[in-house]
């Protein structure tokens, strides 16, 4: 009598047996051909994905687009041309300043001088002193307004971000995405009336130099941050400066 197709029970424990292999197939043990099972990692670290063991720290968040302490941002010896908005400065206001202070101080000296000269004890030589402080006073003023008119655009805008100078005279200058910024703001100090980009790490801009360092601590005296741009000494009004920056940052970060 032939066996039936399918398997019959087994008499000790009443499980059906399992079939025999087929011919010229070598017969599998229970278990065998599977992969073992994985090992946990040396060090307590298990399956991806898992959690730092206890007592190891939290790992830091990951600086916005790559950047952080590795990975320094972009910086130039000039703020590059070709975003959608640029601010220059402008000249002619810078000059009109100066002149207006240069010309303050020289009537201020002058004026005493001008009257000791006309006293009886007085001689007309001590007016040759008002030119020479005059000219004391124009030397470092044309000075810094080549040093303001070589240095290139104060400001660039872009939809992913902006370029700023790091040094409020040079042209060199760090870019800094938008996820990056923490607070954009004015502030005036002086006759200076200021556009302060804050970023989220304060440790961004740091390593460029001792004298971008040095500038650096003296605007973050004064501004509360180290990346600055003139606005009233600008090619462009204040309130187009401001429109274009919230419009470029998008929400991206705080404005005001």
């Amino acid at each position: 009598m032939t066996q039936p197709p399918y398997p019959q029970p087994d008499p000790a424990g009443g499980r059906p047996a399992p079939p025999p292999p087929p011919a010229g197939w070598p017969a599998q043990q229970p278990g065998q051909g599977w992969p073992p099972p994985q090992q946990p990692a040396t060090g307590g670290w298990g399956a991806p994905y898992q959690q730092p063991a206890p007592g190891w720290p939290a790992a830091p968040p990951a600086y916005p687009f790559g950047v952080g302490p590795a990975q320094p941002p972009p910086t130039a010896k000039r703020i590059p041309e070709d975003l959608p908005f640029v601010v220059r400065p402008s000249l002619g206001k810078r000059a009109l300043t100066l002149g207006l202070v240069t010309l303050v101080v020289g009537l201020v000296i002058a004026c005493p001088i001008g009257l000791a000269a006309s006293s009886e004890g007085g001689g007309a030589g001590l007016l040759f002193v008002i030119p020479v402080v005059l000219l004391f006073f124009a030397v470092p003023v044309g000075l810094q307004l080549w040093l303001v008119s070589s240095g290139g655009p104060i400001l660039a805008l872009g939809p992913a971000g902006l370029w700023i100078k790091t040094r409020p005279t040079r042209g060199q200058a760090i870019w800094l995405p938008w996820e990056a910024i923490d607070r954009i703001y004015l502030r005036r100090w002086a006759l200076e009336k200021m556009l302060c980009v804050k970023p989220r790490d304060p440790r961004v801009g740091s390593g460029l130099g001792a004298f971008t360092a040095l500038d650096s601590g003296m605007q973050q005296a004064f501004f509360g941050t180290g990346f600055t741009a003139t606005v009233n000494h600008a090619d462009r009004g204040e309130d187009e400066i401001m429109r274009a920056v919230v419009g470029y940052a998008a929400g991206r970060c705080r404005v005001g």
